[in-house]
Formats: structure tokens, sequence, C-alpha cells
């Protein structure tokens, strides 16, 4: 039997199961190899491995849904550091942050956290790098030309702003190392629940409305396409099972059937409106004038890129030169790793819970930290002008098209390598409109949203304990940021760099939340049965019991670490215990005894 009548005949499979609650039980309905056991909702688990030809597509579909971010960066920060060839500045950025967004993701993937989650460019920092920039000897020229302007502190080579990028964000890298390897994220997840992780990453969803709203606001009836033909693909046409030719050794050449708008609603809209635009664009229904939103809807509206990219182009470290450092310029990137650290963790968990995987342990979580600091090492090195983090709307896929598998993650990671190294591919891939990405986020990180207010069921809605805290998470977690940015002067401590560290992290809208669902839930009196704890873990991994010894740990590693004690000690080991949630919190939700009477009701 080929790949592709496995993966038809477990599809059909799980249609019935949907149907027919008298249908087979978990563990026999997943009869293709690679196809996830037990779970009801995911084609392909974590640790499963799809056909070559079919891991492709999946990892091409994730590596498509990075471009809004990743394309958004090199162009915000060429402008920023105002070189006199911007366009060829703008190449060479785009080049390294692919390529660098590939690197972290295999990283991530394979050493790190090991659940599927794409690596790419992280925005947080682009508001440190503003500041920097505004200070005298950093300023651009007035006319736009380094080195003819009469003020010495402006004739300075554009390079010189990029080099105390680099360094500050390899000084604020190494912070992150040192958080993750030390297990100081673990140590606070002892005391994290659902009234925590639920603002965490619903928050980081919600807060990047503004982000969306940029994208589709260029062309609002080309975004609404696109989301109206990820619902239908996704959601509607889901079962529908289309005939493809197949091959096997038995049977031939024959025609299969395959979930095709399950498995690829991503690429197959994004081609299909794609089209449609360009047809849009022949026709001249859209403005030729690029001073007007919808000019970004046209297909030819960033044709420059295509020409400005070279054919190869193998990013080496420090092309522009050592880096240099700054003590206000590291406090400023300190600000925006740690709100990046917070934003990450929420994702773990937004991750496993779409894979239908174990909740991820500390060590696991330490390792995701760590990996990702050290990714942001190297790209400081490479010169990106960025840091590397999880991107929310990749993990917002795996909800829509089923596919779970880390190796799709890591085929997406070489396929983003390959794109920054042949420069062409990935110029021809940004030439995807605008309105079409916005599409694309507006379902993905709608779903994420959606994902952080289903960890409430695992505590007791009914509690006023439980909804006072949310609804004041929630809403001071979308409201301090939003008074942060309209009263910047505000904040006034005697230190800049202290001033810098409240901006950054009280802006940042999932941190913000989280923090504070974390401090009532920790500090407002509550049983543990009606806080949630625990349990939430419990049952999401009471599915898959002893899955997470492999999904998390390196098998063949795991075993030789457990004949030394002392790497339970370590807190990136698979073995590693000490953070583990104290025997007290370890209790079984079906055989406590609650009384009632301890939770308080509406």
């Amino acid at each position: 039997m080929s790949d592709l009548d496995s993966v038809g005949e477990d599809s059909d499979k799980r249609v019935k199961q949907v149907t027919d609650p008298q249908g087979l039980p978990g563990d026999e309905a997943g009869g293709a190899e690679g196809v996830v056991e037990g779970g009801q909702n995911v084609f392909y688990s974590v640790d499963s491995v799809p056909p070559v030809y079919l891991m492709v597509l999946f990892g091409l579909q994730q590596a498509l849904m990075t471009l809004g971010g990743t394309l958004s960066l090199p162009f915000i920060l060429a402008s920023l550091f105002c070189p006199e060839n911007e366009n060829e500045v703008r190449a060479q950025l785009l080049s390294i942050t692919m390529f660098m967004c590939g690197i972290a993701t295999i990283l991530q993937c394979v050493l790190g956290v090991r659940l599927p989650i794409i690596q790419g460019g992280s925005h947080t920092f682009v508001a440190p790098i503003v500041v920097m920039m505004t200070l005298d000897q950093f300023k651009c020229p007035t006319n736009g030309i380094n080195g003819l302007h009469g003020n010495h502190s402006l004739a300075i080579p554009w390079e010189r702003r990029i080099r105390e990028v680099q360094g500050n964000l390899i000084l604020a890298s190494i912070t992150q190392v040192v958080v993750g390897g030390l297990g100081l994220i673990g140590l606070i997840l002892r005391f994290v629940g659902p009234l925590t992780i639920a603002p965490t990453i619903s928050l980081i969803g919600l807060s990047l409305t503004h982000v969306v709203s940029d994208f589709c606001d260029k062309q609002w009836g080309i975004a609404l396409l696109t989301v109206a033909l990820l619902i239908l693909f996704s959601n509607v046409m889901n079962k529908v099972q289309v005939p493809v030719p197949s091959f096997s050794l038995k049977r031939k050449c024959h025609m299969t059937t395959l979930p095709i708008f399950q498995l690829f609603p991503v690429v197959l809209t994004i081609a299909i409106v794609w089209l449609f635009s360009y047809v849009l664009t022949e026709l001249e229904v859209f403005p030729n004038n690029s001073t007007e939103p919808s000019f970004q809807a046209r297909t030819d509206s960033r044709l420059d890129i295509l020409y400005d990219s070279s054919w190869f182009q193998f990013p080496l470290p420090l092309p522009f030169g050592m880096p240099t450092f700054s003590a206000a310029g590291y406090m400023g990137m300190l600000a925006a790793t740690l709100s990046s650290i917070f934003e990450s963790v929420g994702d773990y968990f937004a991750a496993s819970r779409f894979s239908e995987a174990p909740v991820p342990p500390p060590h696991a979580i330490n390792r995701g930290i760590f990996i990702e600091g050290f990714a942001s090492i190297i790209s400081g090195l490479m010169g990106a002008g960025h840091a590397t983090t999880s991107y929310s709307g990749n993990i917002g896929i795996i909800g829509i098209t089923k596919i779970a598998s880390r190796a799709v993650f890591v085929t997406a990671g070489v396929l983003l390598v390959l794109w920054g190294v042949v420069g062409k591919v990935g110029a021809v891939l940004a030439l995807i409109p605008d309105p079409i990405v916005g599409g694309t986020l507006l379902l993905g990180l709608g779903m994420v949203a959606s994902v952080g207010i289903s960890v409430l069921q695992f505590c007791e809605l009914f509690s006023t304990r439980n909804i006072t805290i949310i609804g004041v998470s929630f809403l001071m977690g979308l409201m301090i940021p939003q008074w942060l940015i309209e009263n910047e002067a505000i904040v006034k401590t005697g230190s800049a760099e202290l001033d810098q560290v409240i901006k950054v992290l009280f802006g940042t809208a999932s941190f913000t939340g989280g923090f504070i669902g974390f401090m009532l839930d920790n500090t407002v009196p509550g049983t543990e049965y009606e806080r949630g704890l625990k349990r939430w873990v419990e049952v999401k991994g009471s599915q898959q019991k002893g899955d997470e010894a492999t999904l998390y740990s390196f098998p063949v590693l795991t075993s030789i670490l457990e004949r030394m004690r002392c790497c339970s000690y370590f807190p990136l080991s698979p073995t590693f215990t000490s953070c583990r949630r104290p025997r007290h919190l370890n209790y079984d939700v079906k055989n406590e005894n609650i009384d009632l009477k301890d939770v308080k009701t509406v």
C-alpha cells in the first residue's frame, strides 16, 4: 500500500469516527504509519514523519506563513540604518533574515523544546532599535545621505549603526542563554496555572490585531477572500476526499483519495488568491500609484526586490564589521529579550495543545529558551539586526491543517535556509501581496487567541475569584500597553535605561496580562482544584501517557544521562527533576475530595 493510500484510508476512518460514536477506538483508527495514534484531531503527530513529497508541501505551507513578519523586518531596519544604497542593503538583510529563521527553526525543533515551532525575526526588538537610532551619535542625516552633512555626529558610516545593534543584541541574547541554562523559567513554572497561561497565550494573538490590520487594510476585499477560502477549505470542505494519482508496487499506477483541502488549505488559498490578484493587476483594477494603500495588492508592487536580490548569497559572520556595545543599548535589548521569553513560553504551551501533545516539562522549556538565545547570538553575529523568536501565526496554522509533525517544521527550516542562500527564490515569494498575508495571519492569530481561552476549561469558571482574575488580567493586558504608547513621558524613574525596560516589558500585552494573572492567582486565596493547578496538565497528558519521555527528550542520549545522577540537576537535561511541582500538587483529580463550599460562586 502506498503512503497516499494510507493517509486517505486514515482520513476515512477519522470521518467515520466523528460521525459514528460507536466506531473504532482511537488506537485502532490510526492505521497509517506516521499518523498519530490515539489523537482525534491531528493527521500527523509531533514524532511522526510524513512521506517526503507530502513533507515538502507541508513544510512549504509553514514557510510561506513566515513571510509576513520576515519581509517587513528588513524593510524597517534598512530605513532605520539610513544606508546610501538602501535597496541593496534591504536585499542583503532579507537574505540574512531568511537564513537565520531557517537555522533557528531547525535548532529549536531538534535540540530545543522539540515542538513544531517556527522561529522568525522578532518585531519586539524594533522598539529599542528605534530609541537607539534617536541618539545624537546615530541620527540619520537630514538630507538622507551619510557623510554630506556638516554635523560630524551625522557623518558616520551607516555600518556603525547596525554594529551597535548587533553588539547589544548579542549581549542580551547571552543573558537569555543564561536564563535558560540556569532553569530560571522552569522555577517560575512551578507556580503557573491556567489563569496565567490563558492571558499569556490569548493576548499574543489579540495584541497583534494592529499588525494584521496593517496587512489587511491595503485591500480588504482580497484579505476577506483569503479568510473566506481558508475557512471554506479547513472547516467546510475538510472531509472532502479528492481523487489523486498514486503508485504502489502491488497496485502500480492507480487513483486514491486524499483530504486535500484539510491538508493544504494555506497553499491552496495563497495560490488561488495570488492568481486572482494577478488577473486584477493585469486588468488595472488596482491603482498604479504607490502612495495609495491598494497598490500593495498588486502582484508587481515589489518587483524591485526580485531585481535587486542576487542569485546566490551565502551569509557570513560579521558582514558589517566588529560589533560595538553600550549600556543603554543593552538595557533596551534586554527588555525586548525578556518580553520575547515570556511570549515564547506561551507559544510552547499553545503548540503543545494544538499538537495534542503533553504539556512541555521544565527541562524542555529551559532548552527552548536556551536555544532561542543561542540562535539570537548567531543572528547578531550574522548581521541580521534582530533576534529570533517563535511565530504564533504558524502555531495557529497547526489547528487549521492538523499537521503537527516535527519533521515538517524542520523541512520548513531547510526551505527558509535555501531561500536565504538562493536569493531569487526568496524574492519571488516576497511578491505575495500584503492582503493575502494579512488574511492568513487573521485566521492563524485568531486561533492562537482562542486556544489560550480554551485553557480556562481546567479551572472553575463559576468561581467569582477566577472570573475576577480573568477579567482584570485580560483587560489590563490590553489597556496598559496602549496607555504607555499614549503617555510615554509619564514613566520617569530617574534612569533612562530602567524607563526603557519598563516601557518595553509592560508595553507587551502578553507579558502584562500574564504577569497580572500570575500575581493575582498566587496571592488571592483559592483551592488548588479551583485554580486548576495540575489538573489541566493531567487531563491533557492522560491521553498520551508516556509520550513525554520520547517527545521532549532524546531517546539514545536520555538512557545515558539516566545513569549519571548529576545530570538530574542540570536544567537542560531530559532527566532534570529539580523543578518539578511539589508533591502536594501531584493529586489525582478523580479521587480528590473536594468541598464545594470552599469555592466562591457567582
